[in-house]
C-alpha cells in the first residue's frame, strides 16, 4: 500500500517555471517505478515522464515536455519531483504523480497502482 501526495502546483506565467513533489509512504518506495501524468479538463489523462525504480537510472519523457521537464527521485525522503521550466499554457492541468511496484518505468497509465490527488497548475499567457 502506497499513498501519494503531490505538491508545488501554482500559478506562472507563461516561461516561468515551477518544481512538484509527490511523497510517499510505504518502505518499498525505493522499488518503485514513479511516473507524471496530468489531465486537462475535457481531455484525456496525459503521460510525462516516468523514472524506474531499484535498480534505478532509467528516465522516460512524453515528446511535448523533452527539454522543459526533469524528473527525479530521492528515495532517502521517499519523493519524487518533476522540475517544470518554460512552461506553456498549454500546459495548465491537473498533475498527479503515480506509483508501479514494477520496477520498469512506463508510459501506461494501467500499469500504475498507486495514484495520488493531483496538485492544479495553471499558467497565463
Amino acid at each position: 500500500q502506497v499513498q501519494l501526495v503531490e505538491s508545488g502546483g501554482g500559478f506562472v506565467q507563461a516561461g516561468g517555471s515551477l518544481r512538484l513533489s509527490c511523497g510517499a509512504s510505504g518502505r518499498t518506495f525505493s522499488s518503485y517505478a514513479m511516473g507524471w501524468f496530468r489531465q486537462a479538463p475535457g481531455k484525456e489523462r496525459e503521460f510525462l515522464s516516468a523514472i524506474s525504480g531499484t535498480p534505478g537510472g532509467t528516465t522516460l519523457y512524453a515528446d511535448s515536455v523533452k527539454g522543459r521537464f526533469t524528473i527525479s527521485r530521492d528515495n532517502a525522503k521517499n519523493t519524487v519531483s518533476l522540475q517544470m521550466n518554460s512552461l506553456k499554457p498549454e500546459d495548465t492541468a491537473v498533475y498527479y504523480c503515480a506509483a508501479d511496484s514494477n520496477w520498469l518505468a512506463t508510459r501506461q497509465s494501467r500499469r500504475y497502482d498507486y495514484w495520488g490527488q493531483g496538485t492544479q497548475v495553471t499558467v497565463s499567457s
